[in-house]
């Protein structure tokens, strides 16, 4: 699949290594221009490009938004009509300033990425693993300590395409339902999050 990434910290750098290992071609940006990327892309070796952020968005069949909640609203518009978008934020409010929406729980952050992107399919996930599991442990299907990722969204067809990806990278994909309700199970102060679990464990805590 064509993958653009906006944003190349943890979660995006790994997510651009991982994916372009399983075969895919990514292109991924950063808020500082493609100069700023030049050593994960020599990294990647020709498995990714550079590009702004504008570009990534515009390229993508699946584009990955992991940019800080507070700076969604820069998130270019470009992005292809029913592209699947995968959104991997979280709202902290001492990073992302506060928003009260979603310290009224009146919304989820991914449906504000929603709301932003009305043309495309958001799909929150990757928002309740660490990096550094994302990065070193993906296990073979059928592996005892599979780790599982949680995943909600309100297009079916945009959670298979999340959900083929996240198993072709090591690990279970759990689908927890729609933006609004499925977003809720695994935010912040869930008891998934973070917590490092299997997908049956994980369905369990969630009275799935």
């Amino acid at each position: 699949m064509k993958i653009g990434l906006i944003g190349a910290g943890h979660i995006g750098g790994t997510l651009a290594r991982l994916l372009s290992r399983a075969g895919h071609e990514v292109v991924v940006s950063n808020s500082r221009g493609p100069d700023t990327l030049r050593k994960l892309e020599r990294e990647l070796g020709g498995g990714a490009k550079a590009v702004t952020a504008e570009e990534a968005a515009a390229f993508g069949d699946v584009v990955v938004v992991s940019v800080p909640l507070g700076r969604y609203r820069e998130v270019p518009t470009s992005v292809r009509d029913g592209a699947t978008v995968i959104d991997t934020n979280n709202y902290y409010p001492q990073r992302d300033g506060a928003f009260p929406e979603l310290d009224a729980d009146r919304t989820t952050s991914s449906e504000l990425l929603q709301a932003h992107l009305p043309q495309a399919h958001v799909v929150k996930a990757f928002n309740a693993i660490y990096w550094e599991r994302l990065l070193n442990d993906g296990r073979a299907p059928g592996a005892a300590d599979r780790l599982a990722i949680p995943i909600s969204g309100d297009d079916e067809r945009a959670k298979r395409v999340v959900a083929e990806l996240i198993d072709q990278i090591g690990f279970d994909p759990v689908d927890v339902g729609g933006l609004a309700d499925g977003g809720r199970r695994h935010q912040p102060g869930t008891p998934v999050y973070g917590a490092d679990l299997t997908a049956a464990v994980v369905r369990e805590r969630l009275g799935l």
